[in-house]
């Protein structure tokens, strides 16, 4: 049942999602164009590949309660709000920043680059402490 291993491939496109993007921030920060081009590109698909199977995962499993007691509740509730919100702001974001990378207007591109990026990349990593939280640490 491929289920139940979804949440563990979420976890893994995050993670890689995040070594891509930070290696891209990398290569363009060492003006590697060409290098940082290939490292978004893979990036955006990886995050894609990660929305199909999280939609997926949700369509079929719906709302999985967290199993956590007392104050870390307000913590994971917290971290998860945070990813959420930021989440719905990171995929118009990255829509944009890749479409302007795409038009060539770098100019641009860099300016909105600049918020795109920490959010993309916070979204990747809460996702994966929501995950290690919520599947490996406070468990039923």
């Amino acid at each position: 049942d491929i289920i139940s291993y979804i949440p563990h491939i979420l976890a893994i496109l995050n993670t890689l999602s995040a070594i891509l993007i930070s290696m891209g921030y990398i290569q363009i920060r060492k003006k590697n164009k060409t290098t940082h081009k290939k490292l978004m590109i893979s990036a955006l698909l990886v995050s894609t590949l990660f929305m199909i199977f999280y939609l997926y995962y949700h369509a079929n499993v719906g709302f999985i309660p967290f199993a956590g007691q007392g104050n870390i509740r307000y913590l994971y509730f917290s971290l998860l709000s945070s990813h959420i919100m930021l989440a719905a702001i990171a995929f118009p974001l990255v829509l944009i920043t890749a479409g302007l990378a795409i038009r060539h207007k770098f100019n641009i591109h860099k300016r909105v680059a600049h918020w795109t990026l920490p959010i993309w990349l916070y979204v990747s990593v809460s996702g994966v402490i929501i995950y290690i939280m919520s599947f490996h640490i406070y468990t039923n």
